[in-house]
């Protein structure tokens, strides 16, 4: 299948859009195989790379590259929101390189929330029913570098939007854990464009493929699921499958409604891809959790501080607080995408939290939103993750749990999520007070 992806590659003019994690992945992957093959490498920032068969577009007009090439393959990160395709100009990707090609069984889970713990799940129980397996895609380990190695494992993808926009071709096992506003700022047609971008983990599915999908929302409303041809199976939080059901409540770390749905969706493709129910049950008792996903990261100050920076979108936020249960503070706020915050205002006065601790941009607009409807919570604004740790260091109750789950990226003041989440730990560790319990 390595001679079949080469020679789609041919022999026209290649450019690579962006040069991140991805983008140096796939560099990596054209010089493994083609050592001298002329490349074009464009992104908007400054590249440091000895390569004497590279020419470099950086800057402000790099998207230009998309008139010197033949094949562009886009990073997950660039946009090409209203952005004019040139006629003949192949826009692809890693993952469209992969689904295509690799020798092996993929299992690929896709999400506004809940696919992270979807597919670290079902590997786990892969592995844990002592069939080969690796995790790969966005949770951070580019699909082309284990290309090579892959055969003969099952390959569980987690697949982002981004990833899949430019995929043209589908998991055998898909599943797709549910839909919501996210991303807005990166799709021609908002919402419209995100949800299509979605959909492409099934579209390209053949008649022996099974795509696994909640029964909790109408995603056929919302993207066209008429091309895939795939056994279909429906999730909801109404199942009746005693085997699923069984899993329930068998881990605290996987408390909540969102996580019991994330519990039976992995445990159905799970046993697709040929786990067994003993390997199942054995992973999800055994689950550690995910970093930066309702992470219990300290009880400084005798106060529960809880890392939930992975949740960027206001339901997700709501999730975590009902599956807590005990919330006293709770910190947001990040990057503006142009999501309507109007009913997570609503919905938010209407659960536990006393403080709400409001970090730029997104925060300051929730606050408004909360004092003209007239809220009795107690809202702060803070302008860095050190105030708003020391705010809620004095007015979370002892015993309870502050969380930081921010309804937005992190993108206006931090690299990602991780780092946010990062320096939300430093801030509790660096604080003299909340290093000691408050005296009785």
């Amino acid at each position: 299948m390595l001679a079949q992806l080469l020679d789609f590659l041919g022999d026209g003019r290649i450019a690579l859009l962006g040069f991140g994690r991805e983008g140096r992945s796939t560099y990596a992957f054209l010089r493994r195989h083609f050592p001298t093959r002329q490349l074009l490498i464009a992104d908007q920032n400054p590249i440091e790379l000895d390569d004497p068969n590279a020419t470099f577009l950086c800057g402000e007009h790099y998207l230009d590259a998309l008139h010197h090439c033949d094949m562009l393959i886009k990073s997950p990160g660039v946009s090409l929101r209203d952005i004019a395709i040139p006629n003949g100009l192949l826009v692809t990707c890693q993952t469209d390189f992969f689904l295509r090609f690799v020798p092996c069984k993929t299992v690929g889970v896709t999400g506004t929330k809940g696919k992270t713990t979807t597919s670290t799940l079902v590997f786990h129980m892969l592995r844990a029913s002592g069939l080969p397996a690796q995790l790969i895609g966005n949770v951070g380990v580019p699909v082309l570098d284990c290309f090579e190695e892959i055969e003969g494992q099952i390959a569980v993808i987690e697949l982002s939007s981004h990833q899949l926009e430019f995929t043209r071709a589908s998991p055998q096992i898909a599943v797709w854990t549910n839909l919501y506003e996210e991303h807005l700022d990166h799709y021609t047609g908002g919402f419209s464009g995100y949800a299509a971008a979605k959909a492409r983990i099934c579209q390209y599915q053949a008649p022996e493929d099974l795509f696994i999908y909640t029964a909790e929302q109408p995603l056929h409303e919302w993207a066209d699921l008429t091309p895939c041809k795939a056994q279909r199976v429906l999730i909801g939080l109404d199942e009746t499958d005693l085997f699923l059901r069984s899993l329930d409540n068998t881990n605290p770390r996987l408390r909540g409604e969102h996580n019991r749905h994330n519990i039976y969706f992995s445990a159905t493709a799970a046993l697709a891809a040929g786990a067994s129910q003993e390997g199942i049950r054995r992973a999800v008792a055994e689950f550690g959790g995910i970093p930066h996903r309702m992470d219990l990261v300290s009880q400084a100050g005798g106060i529960n501080w809880v890392n939930d920076c992975i949740t960027t979108i206001p339901h997700g936020v709501l999730c975590t607080i009902d599956a807590l249960g005990d919330v006293d503070s709770l910190i947001l706020g990040g990057l503006d995408r142009g999501l309507d915050y109007q009913e997570f205002a609503q919905n938010l006065e209407q659960r536990p939290p006393r403080n709400v601790i409001c970090m730029p941009d997104t925060g300051y607009a929730i606050a408004k939103l909360l004092e003209n409807a007239g809220s009795q919570k107690n809202i702060i604004l803070a302008s860095t993750m050190e105030e708003a740790v020391a705010a809620a260091l004095r007015c979370t109750e002892q015993g309870k749990t502050c969380l930081l789950s921010p309804a937005a990226a992190s993108y206006n003041m931090y690299k990602n999520f991780e780092e946010k989440g990062r320096h939300f730990v430093e801030c509790i560790n660096n604080n003299a007070a909340a290093k000691q319990p408050s005296p009785e």
